[in-house]
């Protein structure tokens, strides 16, 4: 792949995500207090957030919201996603499971903190996750109950565990159980950030259908285009990867299919107008260079 055509979507993405990633930094500093008295656990929860991190999630969840245009504070919604998916990072990264030594361009938090103290944190952000949706208050309760239900399925094994464990014991590798790795382990978290900026930003719940299906094709075009980058490294590690298992070719068109559909969801979702929309042609930019 070209260098220089990865550099300018980086730039692309930081263009559109910054703003989102101050406010979500400045909100996560704030909400710190939120998770107790000092010391390790709370150290290594603060230490795994404060990485070197894009905040896609979070401003995921303003993005939608924003283009509801009812100007609803979704910050505690974009906070919890933010936490959930810090909570899935750790857990990944120990020894246990895909071994890591660096994560957001600094040591692993078991690294520092050890395998215990981490797995701690681990469990406290998802705790500190579902804090942050109760905390986002709205007058209607199914909305409320619509959030934690799609978190609780995001965090379980119809979602990230799920996901993982097919990653570390995966079946035959033919197309549709790499795109059900893919959807479980990546797709989920995509998923809950679509769906609460919809849900707390005001969006009809009778449309909630379509998010979801918008929130697929999203996850899809961006693990594959993650794949074709990572081909190297995974066929190292022996990772599950599209690229690897079916082409370059096929995994380019497949990210430019899944983004075109992408983009007519969020036409008839009334979103087209939001930076999603840029994101998701940088996207589709980006897979020409492979």
């Amino acid at each position: 792949m070209s260098t220089t055509a990865k550099e300018a979507f980086s730039q692309h993405a930081k263009m559109i995500l910054e703003p989102y990633k101050l406010r979500a930094d400045l909100e996560m500093q704030k909400a710190f207090s939120q998770f107790g008295p000092e010391n390790q656990v709370k150290e290594a929860m603060v230490y795994a957030l404060m990485g070197e991190a894009k905040r896609f999630r979070p401003a995921l969840v303003y993005m939608v919201a924003e283009a509801l245009q009812k100007n609803s504070d979704v910050t505690p919604a974009a906070l919890s996603v933010e936490y959930f998916h810090t909570a899935s990072l750790i857990a990944d990264d120990l020894p246990c499971m895909d071994n890591d030594d660096y994560r957001r361009g600094r040591l692993t938090t078991h690294k520092v903190y050890s395998e215990n103290v981490a797995l701690l944190a681990s469990y406290a952000l998802i705790a500190a996750g579902f804090e942050q949706i109760a905390k986002n208050v709205v007058q209607d309760a199914e909305v409320s109950r619509l959030a934690v239900l799609l978190a609780a399925k995001t965090m379980g094994a119809l979602g990230l565990i799920g996901g993982q464990c097919y990653d570390l014991f995966p079946g035959a590798l033919d197309r549709k159980e790499i795109v059900k790795i893919i959807d479980m382990k990546t797709g989920a978290l995509f998923d809950l950030s679509f769906s609460l900026g919809w849900l707390f930003g005001g969006g009809d719940l009778q449309k909630l259908d379509l998010v979801h299906k918008a929130a697929y094709h999203f996850g899809i075009a961006f693990q594959v285009l993650d794949d074709l980058d990572d081909q190297e490294k995974d066929a190292a590690r022996g990772a599950v990867n599209y690229a690897n298992q079916f082409g370059v070719k096929e995994a380019v068109q497949y990210v430019q299919d899944e983004v075109a559909q992408f983009l007519a969801l969020l036409n008839q979702l009334g979103l087209a107008q939001s930076p999603l929309t840029a994101l998701a042609k940088g996207l589709h930019q980006l897979s020409k260079a492979y």
